[in-house]
């Protein structure tokens, strides 16, 4: 199983998302600037970056979390990963790969801290900016996260592998 969370930047949703998924940020409750801060990909995205898978860890489940920055090119990347899963997998129905978008917990202030901290390269105005409003999706992420974990428990119980 391989779960992407991906978004335009790749580097706080998406990023928040997969540590909350592995269980190295909490999903019960919003930790505090410095735990958000301390995840190494968290508003560290660079360009070299973009289109790569980013290995966050493993999940209770076995299956191994990654990031992505996909940027504003959804319809292109997201068939290309889903067919080469296919391939290597010997599947047609994308069963055990989950690509989740996380760009829809993102608040206003996670995209002017992030547009000013990533494109316009003002990390010392936008990263507490984006910071502060990532605090502020928090709960939206870990929801997200939480139900990607439910799909995931759903699957395994009516698909057990032999």
């Amino acid at each position: 199983m391989i779960v992407i969370y991906h978004d335009i930047g790749g580097t706080h949703s998406s990023a928040v998302a997969a540590n909350i998924h592995v269980n190295k940020l909490p999903w019960d409750d919003v930790p505090n600037k410095d735990a958000l801060l301390s995840i190494p990909t968290f508003d560290r995205i660079e360009k070299k970056d973009w289109g790569r898978l980013i290995f966050m860890g493993k999940d209770e489940f076995g299956a191994s979390v990654y990031t992505m920055c996909r940027q504003f090119a959804p319809m292109i990347v997201l068939p290309a990963l889903t067919d080469i899963y296919n391939i290597l997998n010997n599947t047609s129905g994308n069963e055990g790969l989950y690509l989740v978008n996380t760009s829809p917990t993102v608040n206003s202030l996670m995209a002017i801290g992030g547009f000013l901290s990533r494109r316009m390269k003002f990390v010392i105005v936008g990263r507490p900016i984006v910071t502060y409003g990532t605090l502020k999706a928090y709960k939206n992420i870990a929801g997200l996260v939480g139900k990607v974990k439910e799909q995931i428990k759903k699957d395994i119980t009516s698909n057990p592998v032999n």
